[in-house]
């Protein structure tokens, strides 16, 4: 059985120190190790900023795909191979920015795959700019007298689009953010996991302290029902969205795959898809 020492590369990751995205890679790879899993048996797709970097600092199948695209590539992966455990992974910016839609129709869609999103209200690859989930008069290089904006909140979007997994952590609540992969990957359907991961260089104003200050974990709500929606709706937004825990889920939901006519138990990958050669040349002839 894999360890956790397996899912760890000797690529040095070149993320700020105190990054939130530190604990965030330290959770896949331990909720992993936790399930079962081994590194061919799971595959991380990332887009583009600091967090994109993370498919290539863990050891498994990876694929560091472009801005906002991610999820699409994510969902031909799982196509492809369905017994894969497929995680996307990416930033504010890459998935509720120029990766919105494609994050609107992927909850629609409901395929069996966990999209782990590292939050830290700040374009940080780039230097500092306002992301969609900065907060209104939010000091940026872009909004130096501040935003004028009001922040998307992944959360009130994902429950309005009918998600069937909703959950966010905190990277300085490890333990939590473990258990919280570990539940996003068994479920069985689309998963959205936001973590409140703090950028410690561009970001002075959502820090670690001041998440620890304005976070309402609900594991400290002994009678909270993550199966009823309107109070998951209710919740976040009475706390800003700044809630953590699993906010929502639906088991009753039936994943993508287990819907599409005629798709085969074993994986498009590994059936013999030659075509017969005489079929092969009457296409030809057709389009001649």
């Amino acid at each position: 059985m894999a360890t956790v020492k397996d899912f760890r590369n000797d690529i040095r990751p070149n993320w700020c120190p105190g990054c939130g995205d530190f604990s965030v890679q330290a959770a896949i790879q331990r909720a992993l190790a936790a399930l079962g899993k081994e590194p061919h048996e799971v595959a991380i797709i990332s887009g583009i900023g600091c967090s994109g970097r993370i498919s290539g600092y863990i050891h498994s199948y990876g694929f560091h795909g472009v801005h906002g695209r991610a999820l699409p590539t994510a969902q031909g992966v799982k196509l492809a191979n369905r017994h894969l455990t497929v995680i996307a992974s990416g930033g504010d910016g890459d998935g509720f920015g120029i990766g919105l839609n494609h994050f609107m129709h992927a909850v629609r869609r409901n395929m069996d795959i966990t999209y782990i999103v590292m939050d830290n209200q700040i374009y940080g690859l780039t230097k500092g700019q306002h992301s969609p989930t900065s907060a209104h008069g939010f000091k940026a290089k872009t909004t130096p007298t501040g935003n004028i904006e009001h922040a998307l909140v992944p959360a009130q979007i994902a429950l309005a689009a009918g998600i069937g997994f909703l959950a966010q952590g905190f990277s300085s609540d490890i333990n939590q953010l473990v258990r919280l992969v570990q539940e996003a990957i068994q479920y069985r359907g689309f998963s959205l996991l936001n973590v409140f991961s703090p950028c410690v260089t561009y970001n002075k104003i959502n820090t670690y302290d001041w998440y620890k200050e304005h976070v309402y974990n609900l594991d400290n709500v002994p009678d909270y029902d993550p199966t009823d929606r309107a109070a998951a709706m209710r919740m976040v937004i009475e706390t800003n969205g700044l809630c953590t825990g699993v906010i929502y889920r639906d088991d009753s939901r039936v994943p993508y795959e287990d819907l599409i006519p005629g798709y085969h138990e074993e994986p498009l990958s590994q059936l013999d898809l030659a075509m017969d050669p005489e079929v092969f040349q009457q296409t030809l002839r057709e389009f001649a």
